[in-house]
């Protein structure tokens, strides 16, 4: 991963380098501390330089945004679909039955053990957002908790859209809606969610694109981010996904919700780029259209 670099100019003049660090580059206390502890992670003029020290006009003052060393993941080769990468991010269309964390099982794969692998040099794998391990599509990873940090900034700033293609079991009544009802955790259980109503704001947004009679093609819109926020609230409109064993009803035709991370939309937090991109609907998911 690169140095970022910046040329003092009269805006920073006689700022610590701390200073410096925190206005122009958004670097976090966490992680100015770990950059202390690293040797030539900071550099002025392209010698090591100590956070207190003060710049002056036409200095030039570069850190290293990677983690400095590898995280604890095991790397376990598996075939990857990129559809977008570069020194500071990656974004991969995953495929279904492939969970985005470590399980408890060490040698079974997971989108971290694959990107782990995938990875040379200190890149580490952070995910920005979370799929379910049956859900397909999109999913963004920062290479640095410095990236991840910006990326989660610019999801905070309201500048990270995505949306999501659903079949549903049945056709919802509207032909677009929203479905604002509060979600927590079903009583009893630690892992399955319920609209309750001392749940936390959730709000969705579902637009019909095709109807298929017994079912329907819709795209979802998620507003906020609550764990299972679309099949809950889908499934509170009595229009559950295909496939969810969980909220609905098993089926025959396809083994997993049928859910996909369709499009996503950000503000490159480094390059400041606007990212647009897609992924097309999946095979199973496709068998279920005709």
């Amino acid at each position: 991963m690169q140095m970022r670099t910046i040329s003092i100019t009269d805006e920073y003049h006689d700022m610590t380098v701390e200073t410096v660090l925190r206005r122009a580059f958004s670097v976090s206390a966490a992680y100015l501390s770990r950059l202390k502890r690293r040797p030539r992670a900071m550099l002025l003029n392209g010698a090591p330089v100590y956070s207190t020290r003060r710049v002056k006009k036409g200095d030039v003052l570069s850190f290293d945004p990677a983690d400095g060393a590898r995280l604890a993941i095991r790397p376990i080769p598996f075939p990857l679909d990129v559809v977008f990468e570069d020194a500071w991010l990656i974004v991969v269309n995953k495929p279904k039955h492939l969970a985005v964390h470590p399980a408890r099982d060490p040698n079974e794969a997971t989108l971290e053990n694959a990107l782990a692998a995938y990875f040379s040099g200190v890149d580490n794998p952070h995910p920005v957002s979370r799929l379910d391990k049956d859900t397909t599509g999109l999913i963004t990873i920062a290479k640095s908790g410095y990236v991840h940090t910006l990326m989660k900034a610019v999801q905070a700033d309201g500048g990270f859209h995505k949306t999501y293609l659903a079949i549903t079991r049945g056709v919802p009544k509207q032909s677009h809606c929203f479905i604002e009802e509060p979600i927590g955790v079903l009583p009893g259980s630690t892992y399955q969610r319920t609209v309750r109503a001392d749940g936390a704001p959730s709000k969705t947004e579902c637009i019909v694109l095709r109807d298929l009679g017994d079912r329907a093609l819709v795209r979802l819109v998620p507003h906020t981010g609550r764990t299972h926020q679309l099949r809950v609230h889908m499934a509170f409109a009595q229009t559950p996904l295909v496939g969810d064993w969980l909220y609905g009803e098993r089926s025959d035709r396809i083994d997993r919700p049928a859910l996909h991370a369709e499009t996503l939309s950000f503000l490159h937090p480094v390059t400041h780029e606007r990212i647009d991109l897609s992924a097309p609907l999946p095979d199973d998911m496709n068998v279920l259209l005709k």
